[in-house]
């Protein structure tokens, strides 16, 4: 079963446990009960508000059901995540191969992400109509370990063709497109940090990010071919005239971790995308198999239908 991404986005909200729920309170006045969402329905919670409480034991129950609990800055960019210490039955043998894979190996898997990556670009270009040749192109230039770089070369040349050439992507912005794209990575971060402690595997073992800071390494790298689809629901909300990081947006841009992409398996929901993929590097490691499952190139399914009624 699909989670769902619960965001707690007001202020004066409090969050306990009771029997099995999630229990969100105003605490003004006579903190009166807003609602209960099932334990086992949830995927992850996003704390994007102000003065937000909540107990111990919901932080405890969320854990051990594998559901990340995120707290977010003013920017909607996720500045904390906790995170299940267990996450797999066979976790510290899949973490000993994690470590004991070669730099090579390494290598070979950050190509197979850039290419899937470019490949997920052009097809976001493709839908809104821009030219993809500057991308498509790009793809048979990775070399393994991406020496050239020719991820950055590609986010170059993408963000003008799917935004304009005023467009510049500000990771810090609180503002304008930027904030729709920095809550939608956030959202797909959590997403995809959950695929990744599942597969038992350990987040600060990445195959390319390498930030001393980053806690997160491997989820950086294996939400990359997923961001286009977050670039595609930002463009077709600005084309709805929707610029500002809304209750109707942010629920938008979530919903559109629930769409189909194309894999080999059929049409497959991106969130369980990102649980192959994790579950697919992690057999890599084991020796159980040589590539990755990563989602075919062309974007979501029904994302795909609004923009041909368009």
């Amino acid at each position: 079963m699909i989670g769902r991404i619960v965001e707690v986005a007001n202020d004066h909200r409090h969050l306990s446990l009771h029997r099995g729920f999630m229990v969100v309170r105003d605490t003004d006045g006579d903190r009166n009960e807003l609602g209960q969402v099932p334990l086992d329905d949830i995927a992850a919670v996003i704390a994007n508000a102000h003065g937000l409480s909540y107990t111990n034991n919901l932080l405890v129950a969320l854990s051990e059901r594998g559901a990340p609990f995120v707290l977010c800055a003013a920017n909607h960019n996720a500045v904390g995540m906790l995170l299940p210490i267990d996450g797999n039955f066979e976790q510290a043998k899949r973490i000993e191969a994690q470590i004991a894979a070669s730099l090579p190996t390494h290598k070979r898997l950050w190509a197979a992400v850039v290419r899937a990556k470019l490949e997920q670009q052009a097809a976001a270009l493709e839908a809104v109509g821009a030219p993809t040749a500057p991308l498509s192109a790009l793809v048979t230039k990775v070399k393994s370990g991406d020496p050239e770089n020719i991820e950055a070369q590609g986010a170059r040349r993408y963000w003008s063709l799917l935004f304009g050439d005023a467009f510049r992507r500000d990771q810090d912005g609180g503002s304008d497109l930027n904030a729709l794209l920095n809550y939608g990575y956030t959202v797909l971060r959590a997403c995809t940090a959950r695929a990744v402690i599942a597969a038992g595997l350990h987040p600060s073992i990445g195959l390319h990010h390498s930030h001393d800071n980053n806690a997160m390494r491997l989820v950086d790298d294996l939400m990359e071919p997923f961001r286009p689809v977050i670039d595609l629901k930002v463009w077709h909300l600005q084309r709805q005239s929707e610029v500002l990081v809304t209750p109707e947006s942010k629920r938008a841009l979530v919903r559109a971790l629930y769409d189909d992409m194309q894999t080999d398996a059929g049409a497959t929901p991106v969130m369980v995308c990102t649980q192959k993929l994790a579950v697919s590097l992690a057999q890599v490691y084991l020796g159980e198999r040589d590539k990755l499952d990563l989602p075919l190139p062309g974007l979501p399914i029904a994302l795909a239908n609004a923009l041909q009624d368009k």
